[in-house]
């Protein structure tokens, strides 16, 4: 049950006003306007920040480790306190903490813009990853909470199709920046973008919260979580060094923490309790493997266009259009899909496709010819990934009870981002880059084979364990 409030966060009075806004009507159009500003701004930076990375490089004269970082910053804070962010939404207001979070992505993001050296941007990013913890679950909580029944499938529709034009944007807008002006604009950008989504979100949209949610979070779960995935992507970005297994230790420590904690706990962040379903737990495996090559291969990918085939930001950024272009037109059939034929099929077939576009991407090289080097294989690559994503968060959601629905829908969330951000820590280490590598095309051209070939071995992965484990409803 929701509690609806005004703009002011009093509870009306009328019972009109209990029953949630219509989509048709002015506060409906800010509510998905207000949602869609502001996880587009997310989205954007998820985008652009790929295709800036050579060009931050030379500028600020970064290692490979300290680009690894600049990305997985920004994930690891993501993923570890995004859980965090729903419930803290879910206690005090979905639009309260969906407007703090929009300032604070800003604030962090002006001083992304502003970074002089690389470690004050990777702080800067891993603040901008907290204030997406706090932002990403309360822009779709909010619509959740604010419509009436009858509009929320259609209000979350409106918000999936816009919130894709921002992903379709993200490459032109972010090459154009890095290439024609300076990548620090794909960070400033954020603060006009921010200051709108506030304006709507405080002028228009009406509070809600969960009256059942507990009066206690569970910070010190949100901790121990941080401290397991910061822990192992060190260990694994630093790996050789000596402070490696020190790190490994403490994330081993934080694990077992975290764990005991979870049980422990009255009100704990993530109830284990859900993982006892086997479809639940199959899904998010799947999850971690296929998003963490998802991650990887973009990562190389457009390191490779500008390293190794001279592509400029602007062209490596379009060079990935094809995967938003397929999600935009197809990501709700594979979900029709999925709903007429069962998950098992689209969840096996979708990776076992991605892996192919995987293997198309091998020919990336020095003298890459876009028409037949990297669209065959990102065409690919898009519609196996379509036809996966939507039933994919079907089947989470369906294999726990409806009062769960929010809390499985954040861990595969979290899932998905710990995978990306794992592998990026990963793999590099793994193909054998490091240091300064990254800017020789003949070291990072070698490299770039052997982490494609991974990652299209994960995604088979993907594919055998949803074969295997995943089973169809009334199967």
């Amino acid at each position: 049950m929701f509690v609806v409030t005004d703009a002011s966060g009093l509870d009306p009075a009328d019972a009109e006003a209990h029953e949630g806004v219509r989509l048709g009507t002015a506060t409906g159009r800010a509510v998905v306007a207000a949602a869609v500003l502001g996880s587009g701004m997310t989205m954007l930076d998820g985008t652009v920040v790929n295709v800036a990375l050579a060009t931050i490089g030379k500028d600020l004269d970064a290692s490979l480790a300290q680009l690894q970082w600049i990305t997985n910053g920004y994930l690891l804070s993501l993923a570890s306190l995004i859980l965090l962010g729903g419930s803290l939404g879910d206690r005090y207001g979905r639009r309260k903490v969906f407007v703090i979070g929009t300032v604070w992505f800003a604030i962090a993001s002006l001083l992304c813009g502003l970074a002089p050296n690389p470690t004050v941007l990777i702080a800067a990013r891993v603040l901008q990853g907290a204030g997406a913890a706090l932002l990403t679950p309360g822009s779709l909580a909010m619509i959740q909470g604010a419509f009436v029944r009858g509009d929320r499938a259609k209000a979350i529709g409106s918000w999936v199709g816009l919130g894709g034009i921002a992903s379709a944007i993200g490459p032109f807008l972010g090459g154009f920046l890095v290439e024609y002006a300076n990548w620090r604009w794909i960070f400033l950008i954020n603060l006009p973008i921010a200051v709108l989504t506030v304006v709507i979100a405080l002028k228009a949209v009406p509070e809600t919260l969960d009256p059942h949610a507990p009066r206690r979070l569970d910070f010190t779960g949100a901790v121990l979580a941080t401290v397991f995935l910061g822990g192992l992507t060190f260990a694994l970005i630093e790996w050789g060094s000596a402070a490696a297994p020190w790190a490994i230790g403490i994330a081993i420590l934080a694990a077992v923490g975290y764990v005991v904690d979870e049980r422990r706990s009255e009100h704990p962040m993530l109830p284990l309790g859900i993982f006892a379903d086997r479809t639940f737990s199959a899904a998010n495996a799947m999850t971690l493997v296929v998003y963490a090559a998802l991650g990887a291969v973009l990562f190389f990918l457009v390191l490779q266009l500008q390293t190794v085939g001279g592509y400029g930001a602007l062209q490596a950024g379009m060079a990935t259009l094809p995967i938003t272009l397929c999600m935009l037109l197809l990501a709700s059939k594979g979900g029709a899909l999925g709903t007429r034929i069962g998950p098992r099929i689209p969840l096996t077939v979708g990776p076992l496709v991605m892996a192919g576009g995987a293997l198309l991407l091998l020919g990336v090289g020095e003298d890459v010819r876009y028409w037949t080097d990297v669209l065959p294989g990102m065409t690919v690559f898009g519609l196996g990934l379509a036809l996966m994503v939507a039933p994919l968060t079907a089947t989470v959601l369906a294999a726990v009870a409806d009062e769960h629905a929010g809390i499985a829908s954040g861990v595969n969330n979290a899932v998905a981002r710990a995978g990306s951000l794992l592998a990026v820590a990963a793999l590099p280490v793994v193909v054998g880059l490091g240091g300064e590598e990254y800017a020789d095309p003949v070291a990072f051209d070698s490299a770039y084979d052997s982490a494609v070939m991974i990652c299209a071995v994960l995604l088979a992965l993907g594919g055998v364990v949803s074969w295997v484990t995943i089973r169809d409803p009334g199967v």
